[in-house]
């Protein structure tokens, strides 16, 4: 397969706060721009986990879930997304996915969802130890998905 037949209409950037993130935008523009393209803007919170403040199991107490920690999160999000949309106004159409749940299962399943052409992700390059307590958003990413990946290392310049 050629370069020339490879025409990538529809691209999911999976987004979170990190440098990955900022390189990976660099290059989803480019592409963007590149094929005139539209694009999907997609970040992840994780769910809220319940804060065991005040909670005593001795004492038959449950953890709290306090909503309003994972609503000020997914708005936070939304500013993110929008804000980040606001930069892509070569693409063709912008799509904005908020999601909350398992990093890697939401970015696969929009980019079935939406039928992305290529997904771009970000990698913090982490490796040893420290890769194996962590895995790899961007590993996953690549073993399940729909469509080529491409993955922009924090480190690349």
């Amino acid at each position: 397969m050629s370069a020339h037949n490879l025409n990538f209409q529809r691209i999911l950037v999976a987004l979170d706060d990190t440098p990955c993130a900022g390189k990976a935008l660099i290059y989803a523009r480019s592409l963007v721009e590149m094929y005139g393209a539209s694009v999907a803007l997609i970040t992840v919170t994780q769910p809220t986990s319940p804060a065991s403040y005040g909670a005593d199991p001795l004492l038959g107490q449950q953890p709290l879930i306090v909503p309003e920690v994972s609503e000020i999160q997914q708005e936070a999000a939304q500013r993110y997304l929008q804000k980040v949309a606001d930069d892509f106004n070569l693409a063709k159409e912008v799509f904005i996915f908020n999601r909350v749940g398992r990093v890697k299962d939401e970015i696969l399943a929009v980019a079935m969802e939406w039928t992305a052409d290529l997904i771009v992700i970000g990698s913090n390059g982490k490796t040893g130890f420290e890769h194996f307590i962590s895995g790899s958003v961007s590993e996953s990413v690549i073993r399940k998905a729909p469509c080529p990946v491409f993955v922009v290392p924090v480190n690349c310049d």
